[in-house]
């Protein structure tokens, strides 16, 4: 009874070593500034298409150059979602939804960090793609190429010899999940372009209200039209998060209030407030839906109309935010011994990386709004909130038992060995010949050589339930990095390189139970 007493003093359910760390002064802090700008480096190297004059990563060249000539449409340009040479639409389409929120919310420390144009350039090059993708109201091009083709081969995407088949929805197959998610991304990424370049935002939001639309009237599940699909991102959570979400960024886009009722009055049918969720995804949206809905400013007859309606939104946002400090009295995130929030064995990474975001978000709210989190173990003040965040990212970028950093290119360690066709593939700007589909396997896939060249600014799946990792090409489950890895930090490493820059210290920290 006396060891847990002075062990609730000293850290309130037991916080390991990184999460202490996190609640001290900035002094020990990372280079967050060299984080970001790796972060986007790494979507120069998923470009997919005819790379700009400007390309940064010079071992990538052309690719997919005949992406749709088969179906009589232009869909060349968009992003590889990860390690391999297919386009997905959905985590695509989250991918740029997360950049454009990290815009939105922390556009001036992104600008004084020098990366504004980098971040405008990673979400264009997405919006571009879905612009093409989008070649009638009710068609939208959701994939290119064939995962099951693509994975029995080891080539860079300069040399793809498997099929590039595209595939669509439309009315008679419905896709409503991936139509609501890209009209979200293009609703948020007008408002990102609005001040600076109005004609095409006006252009994204026509698309983002003719895809909702198309969404919402012919419903369905995309990997049910989409049987290629399903194998890798199936849409486990169903259509219905997707549409709440994309009501939600369409309102912040144009104020319509058709949104907003849309978000509030399908909240219990849709489960927007009956889902109370511990991890957010390009599958699982409920927890970003919550949280966006929970910080909404919406006053006067609106807020007395949905006043009800956005409490629930809150309760379960909050109950998210809990669930990672470790506070709810039943449900909980679980943590590896060091500290990393561990969902589960596959891309682990990709929840913990949200979470930061997420997390950071609403500290941020919080401050802002005099606000406090109560979860059901006790009070949590935004500050933190905001250290809990910081913690989890300060693991990924090397804090951490085993020293290495899990953004690639980071820090004196880091994976040398990453589950990608073109990292560990010699460039093709130094070897034109062609790189056959088994010649991949046998003279690249297996060699424990460290990558031919290195992905910048990728976020690898990470360390298993107990901070091990193994730095091994077929070991895809912790060495392969997806774009909306990397894309959840990039707001998160903004604020932590402003918050450093301008000597703000984190000290209102409080480590003992109110109970």
């Amino acid at each position: 009874m006396e060891g847990r007493t002075k062990c609730t003093i000293l850290v309130h359910q037991w916080l390991p070593l990184v999460s202490l760390l996190a609640l001290l002064p900035f002094s020990h802090s990372l280079d967050y500034k060299d984080a970001l700008s790796k972060s986007f480096l790494y979507f120069e190297a998923q470009r997919s298409g005819r790379l700009p004059y400007n390309q940064r990563v010079t071992w990538r060249h052309h690719s997919g150059l005949t992406d749709g000539l088969e179906q009589g449409v232009d869909l060349v340009g968009g992003y590889y979602d990860a390690g391999d040479n297919v386009k997905f639409g959905l985590p695509m389409a989250f991918t740029i939804t997360l950049l454009s929120w990290a815009m939105l919310e922390y556009g001036e420390e992104i600008a004084s960090a020098g990366e504004y144009r980098h971040a405008l350039e990673a979400i264009k090059w997405g919006t571009d793609f879905f612009i093409k993708a989008h070649t009638n109201p009710h068609v939208l091009w959701i994939q290119v190429g064939d995962g099951d083709t693509d994975h029995y081969c080891w080539q860079r995407p300069e040399d793809m010899a498997t099929s590039r088949r595209a595939y669509k929805i439309d009315e008679s197959h419905p896709g409503s999940d991936v139509a609501a998610e890209t009209a979200a991304a293009m609703a948020a990424a007008s408002i990102v372009f609005r001040p600076t370049n109005p004609h095409y935002a006006h252009l994204l939001l026509d698309h983002a209200q003719q895809l909702f639309e198309f969404g919402d009237k012919f419903r369905g599940k995309y990997d049910e039209s989409v049987g290629a699909a399903k194998g890798y991102y199936p849409s486990l959570s169903g259509y219905k998060d997707e549409l709440l979400w994309g009501a939600l960024w369409l309102y912040k886009a144009t104020d319509n209030k058709y949104y907003l009722n849309y978000a509030m009055e399908n909240a219990e049918s849709f489960g927007g407030i009956t889902w109370a969720m511990t991890e957010f995804s390009w599958d699982v949206k409920h927890a970003g839906l919550q949280l966006l809905a929970a910080t909404l400013p919406i006053k006067g007859k609106l807020r007395e109309k949905h006043g009800e309606i956005l409490k629930e939104y809150r309760a379960k946002a909050e109950h998210y935010i809990c669930a990672n400090l470790n506070q709810n009295n039943a449900t909980n995130v679980r943590r590896t011994p060091g500290g990393l929030l561990f969902v589960r064995r596959w891309n682990n990474l990709q929840y913990v990386s949200s979470a930061a975001f997420l997390m950071t978000i609403y500290s941020d709210h919080l401050r802002s709004t005099g606000g406090v989190l109560r979860c059901e173990r006790r009070p949590v003040g935004p500050d933190e909130l905001f250290a809990f965040a910081k913690s989890q990212v300060d693991y990924i970028l090397g804090l951490n038992p085993a020293g290495r950093s899990y953004l690639v290119g980071f820090g004196p360690k880091y994976p040398l060995r990453v589950h990608h066709r073109a990292a560990s593939i010699v460039s093709y700007k130094r070897e034109k010949s062609f790189i056959g589909c088994m010649q991949g396997y046998y003279t690249y896939f297996g060699r424990r050589d460290p990558d031919a060249n290195v992905i910048t600014g990728a976020v690898v799946g990470g360390p298993d339930a107990n901070d091990q990792f193994e730095d091994r090409r077929g070991n895809y489950m912790q060495s392969e990095a997806c774009t909306y890895n990397t894309a959840s930090l990039v707001g998160v490493f903004a604020k932590l390189y402003y918050t450093q820059e301008n000597g703000i210290s984190r000290r209102d920290f409080s480590l003992v139970s109110s109970g």
